[in-house]
């Protein structure tokens, strides 16, 4: 499959399926993916964030769905009130190292948790997509409503990334009024 292609059935398989057991560390200590979905959450998956002093890769921007990383977890921590208003924790993921997330969520203030799942565990459990880049695997933008311990709802593809947030507490919201 081609990286510059973003099928859209590529997350069919995850409504309904079972959060994995699995500690993942973060830039606010080892956060339990089954404890975290044990309620109701929000998993916000994304390729990577962007590093100061480093610029953007040669192609990256032609890829369907890499850029918006930082805009996407701004939005997220920008709803983060409203989200716990609506009783949903939230957190952040990428394969970027655990330096590399504490470095970004320090830097952009991020209110709770980005994990860091350099060796893609989570990926790998759950069949969530992925891309290569510069050798490295990487995770497509997949967002994820956790409720009791399965995945409720998914959201993919996800585009503009800067309104996932408000997707997902419009989304939140109409099961409230349902």
């Amino acid at each position: 499959m081609s990286i510059y292609q973003l099928p859209t059935d590529l997350c069919d398989h995850l409504p309904g399926a079972t959060i994995p057991a699995l500690v993942l560390e973060s830039s606010q200590g080892p956060v339990d993916l089954g404890e975290l979905g044990s309620a109701l959450a929000v998993l916000y998956v994304y390729p990577r964030t962007g590093t100061p002093g480093t610029p953007t890769p040669d192609g990256w921007d032609a890829i369907p769905g890499a850029r918006g990383c930082t805009p996407q977890s701004c939005a997220f921590r920008d709803h983060a009130d409203e989200l716990a208003g609506l009783g949903a924790r939230v957190a952040g993921l990428s394969a970027q190292r655990l330096e590399e997330q504490v470095e970004f969520a320090e830097r952009e203030h991020m209110p709770f948790p980005v994990l860091a799942d350099p060796e893609r565990r989570l990926g790998d459990a759950l069949g969530l997509p992925t891309f290569e880049f510069d050798g490295t695997r990487l995770y497509k933008r997949v967002t994820l409503v956790l409720e009791v311990g399965r995945v409720a709802k998914v959201f993919y593809p996800v585009f503009p990334p800067d309104r996932n947030a408000a997707e997902v507490v419009a989304w939140l919201r109409g099961r409230e009024n349902a």
